[in-house]
């Protein structure tokens, strides 16, 4: 399976806001929508960045609650690794396992369509070894 059909299985749209909105605007939409991380556009849709919970405590940590009302630009991780539709989800799982992420923009000719995480690697990954096990059940069986 690759990432495009786990966004059509997922299909929920990535939320995104602009640069120029407050970390304490990303806080509000990370609760409302239950999520660990946002993508980050500019004004014309194009990704520049990823901001997540853990990039928002580490701030915190380091500035001081005055970091709330900072525009996102200046806690965000600029340039994200990404995928495209057509990766694999052991290429994704490679990359996130790699370089320590647990969120990543899917881009289709440089357009946003979606964001894969972690848990969404590992739930497909358990529904193979899940299907793999009912093949193995049935070949035995017969």
């Amino acid at each position: 399976m690759n990432v495009g059909h786990m966004l059509t299985r997922k299909g929920a749209q990535p939320i995104t806001l602009t640069e120029d909105k407050t970390v304490s605007d990303a806080l509000a939409l990370l609760y409302q929508h239950n999520i660990g991380a946002l993508i980050v556009v500019d004004r014309s849709g194009a990704v520049t960045g990823i901001i997540s919970e853990r990039d928002i405590v580490r701030r915190l940590h380091d500035t001081g609650t005055e970091v709330m009302h900072h525009p996102v630009a200046a806690c965000m991780t600029a340039k994200p690794f990404h995928c495209v539709p057509e990766s694999t989800v052991a290429e994704v799982m490679q990359i996130m396992t790699n370089r320590r992420i647990r969120h990543m923009p899917v881009l289709d000719k440089g357009r946003l369509v979606g964001v894969i995480s972690i848990g969404d690697v590992v739930k497909r990954k358990i529904e193979e070894a899940e299907g793999e096990a009912e093949a193995l059940r049935e070949y035995i069986s017969s």
